[in-house]
């Protein structure tokens, strides 16, 4: 075995409702040897993500649960320290999933190596990885986004739903409505390029979109980060054919009662629009394309991407509750000196 040790975050208990620091723990464990096409990662930085909250629980699910008295993963960004495969080399930067850790040991067939003198490491894990992918895949496949479209983003100061709004923007939107939390997160927005946005605490969701939208208009899109009452709104001002690219419904993810919204899902029949969940990793044909026009929209500041930095590994479920919470704006991160 190994002599070096790692310190990771392990599940200690599930939640109930909102997730507290109890339910986690930070222990060392020895590190095995490495096996022929292994690598071992320093990780440098790891990714927090609200759908990790649904794999705190013991249910069945698209993703097998967290196993108790494990540690927890999720995308990481590191560099290659040993390696035991001709794949990868000491000193490569490589993006994988086994963040809430220090140090890994994975095969290398499970990273993906990445240039850290284009972007910032933990830009890997944002807007040019998984979060920005989201975004462009819910949005230009699953959305079926068109230039001249009107589109509302819920959530939008989050990690993927800032990206969606400028997409948009970049893409040729006629205009892009954004929802946040405060109004800070909402000036926020309007600074990203959004043409409005409201913030939710202060009425009523479809109030506020008919607010913005005036009498007679209506949305096209819709990518849906929240779920509720959200959708709810979206769904009362829908255009005819409108699209609704279901990303998430974080407003769902730590109550212990049955949502009481939507109620208006019978309004869809009428309209005849199309409501269709996704999962970024059936999308990963897009990968290519995606980085190349992300590549290009970072580096003539089309695209901002933002992040909240939280740093080291003993303050990641913090990080986490955080999230859960909406204290970010853009990609939650926790780097790891």
């Amino acid at each position: 075995m190994s002599a070096l040790t790692s310190r990771e975050i392990q599940l200690a208990s599930r939640p109930v409702g909102w997730p507290v620091p109890e339910n986690f723990r930070l222990t060392e464990v020895q590190l095995p040897e490495l096996a022929d096409g292994e690598i071992l990662v320093r990780n440098l930085a790891m990714s927090v993500d609200p759908y990790m909250r649904g794999r705190m629980n013991d249910v069945k699910s698209y993703r097998a649960p967290f196993a108790l008295d494990a540690a927890l993963d999720g995308g990481a960004v590191g560099e290659v320290v040993a390696s035991r495969s001709a794949e990868r080399k000491e000193g490569d930067v490589v993006v994988h999933g086994l963040g809430w850790r220090d140090y890994a040991v994975l095969p290398a067939t499970s990273s993906k190596k990445v240039d850290p003198s284009l972007a910032a490491p933990s830009a890997y894990l944002g807007a040019l990885g998984m979060t920005g992918l989201t975004a462009y895949a819910g949005l230009t496949r699953v959305a079926a986004f068109k230039p001249g479209d009107t589109v509302f983003v819920s959530g939008a100061a989050g990690a993927v739903g800032s990206m969606v709004g400028q997409v948009a923007k970049a893409l040729g939107a006629a205009r892009v409505i954004g929802s946040a939390g405060s109004a800070e997160k909402v000036a926020h927005l309007l600074e990203l390029g959004f043409d409005a946005a409201f913030n939710y605490h202060d009425g009523p969701a479809k109030q506020k979109l008919r607010g913005i939208l005036g009498e007679g208009s209506g949305i096209d899109v819709y990518f849906d980060n929240v779920g509720g009452e959200q959708l709810e709104a979206a769904i009362a001002v829908m255009n005819p054919f409108g699209r609704i690219a279901m990303c998430g419904a974080i407003s769902v993810y730590n109550s212990t009662e049955a949502p009481s919204a939507p109620r208006n899902l019978a309004t869809a029949i009428g309209k005849q629009l199309t409501l269709r969940g996704f999962l970024v990793g059936a999308h990963q044909d897009l990968a290519g394309e995606f980085a190349q026009k992300m590549a290009g929209w970072l580096a003539d500041g089309t695209v901002q991407a933002d992040e909240t930095v939280v740093e080291g590994l003993e303050n990641a479920p913090q990080a986490f509750i955080e999230l859960m919470r909406g204290a970010n704006t853009g990609k939650m991160v926790v780097t790891l000196p």
